[in-house]
């Protein structure tokens, strides 16, 4: 049967069509990716870009899942159950000991000269009003984590020598807090804005990571797997996030709302808060790896040394 041009060009289109979507040229179906999240204001920018359509113009498909905990964020990650998350050095460290299970792709949050993330505290009444006093006095901290780490590192600095630092384990904040608030608990190291909290209660600041900003950290990190199976969903991803940093960095009072909806900034501090400046794309430098390690090893926390080149990868970064 004799083919009309109709015809002719039916089939070439389709033709054409298949090629275009072999070679790429035709939107493809979006591709997923699951974030296990703490009610923490390091997520800020992942709610900003998932309410504000960032995700969805990158063909991604992301679903943040809210953990109240470190451990569960741990147990999601560890079976499997997300791509990703947000943690620290000090986790990633513990992650990759006997092989790499994953990947620091940028930091999510990073103090300042000018900003702090984490600061110690005394509690109303306690008559500590500077790093002197707290020789020998225990601190409420959550152990092996980055918090211990910054406590250790920011009042070596300031002059304590190690023995001098004391510390007792208080996994969760809220628990932090109610000691710290009854007296129970002398000081504690503590994230904005749990800090600003504690002040509103008659807490006293003694020092924060400002004074030592490159260990005042966290990370967004991503399992082996998601690195080597989706590298362009994760590219997709932290693209995104810089535009939701952006956006936050220029109306850093514009965000109540999401912060009130989220958990993410407690209701007395909302009035008029101003959020603190987000890290723009970057991920920890070689120094503060192999610093964190010298901390861990000091601590007995590690057995290995993970290598740097392979549990930090900048190339994801737009």
């Amino acid at each position: 049967m004799k083919k009309t041009p109709i015809v002719i060009s039916i089939l070439i289109a389709i033709l054409l069509g298949s090629l275009l979507s072999a070679c790429g040229g035709s939107p493809t179906e979006p591709q997923s990716l699951r974030i296990a999240v703490l009610p923490i204001l390091d997520a800020l920018p992942m709610h900003v870009a998932l309410e504000r359509g960032y995700f969805a113009e990158h063909n991604l498909e992301v679903e943040l899942v809210t953990v109240n905990s470190g451990p569960e964020r741990d147990q999601l990650m560890q079976a499997g159950q997300v791509d990703g998350m947000i943690n620290e050095i000090v986790s990633v460290l513990f992650y990759n000991q006997q092989e790499i299970d994953v990947v620091a792709v940028r930091f999510a949050r990073a103090a300042t000269a000018d900003s702090a993330v984490f600061s110690i505290v005394a509690a109303p009444g306690s008559g500590i009003e500077s790093v002197a006093d707290l020789a020998g006095v225990e601190i409420g901290i959550s152990e092996a984590t980055v918090i211990d780490y910054m406590t250790d590192r920011v009042l070596q600095k300031a002059g304590l020598s190690p023995d001098e630092i004391k510390t007792v384990a208080i996994p969760r904040i809220p628990d932090r807090l109610a000691l710290l608030q009854s007296g129970e608990l002398a000081a504690a190291t503590l994230p904005d804005p749990a800090t600003s909290m504690a002040l509103l209660q008659g807490a006293t600041l003694i020092i924060d990571d400002s004074t030592l900003p490159e260990v005042g950290t966290s990370v967004i990190t991503f399992s082996v797997e998601a690195v080597e199976n989706k590298p362009e969903a994760i590219r997709g991803f932290l693209t995104a996030i810089e535009q939701a940093v952006a956006d936050i960095n220029a109306e850093p009072t514009g965000f109540n709302q999401m912060l009130a909806e989220k958990g993410l900034v407690p209701p007395p501090l909302l009035e008029g808060y101003s959020l603190p400046p987000y890290v723009t794309a970057s991920v920890p430098s070689e120094a503060l790896w192999q610093d964190a390690i010298a901390w861990a090893s000091e601590k007995g926390l590690i057995s290995t040394e993970p290598s740097y080149a392979e549990s930090v990868d900048d190339s994801f970064l737009p």
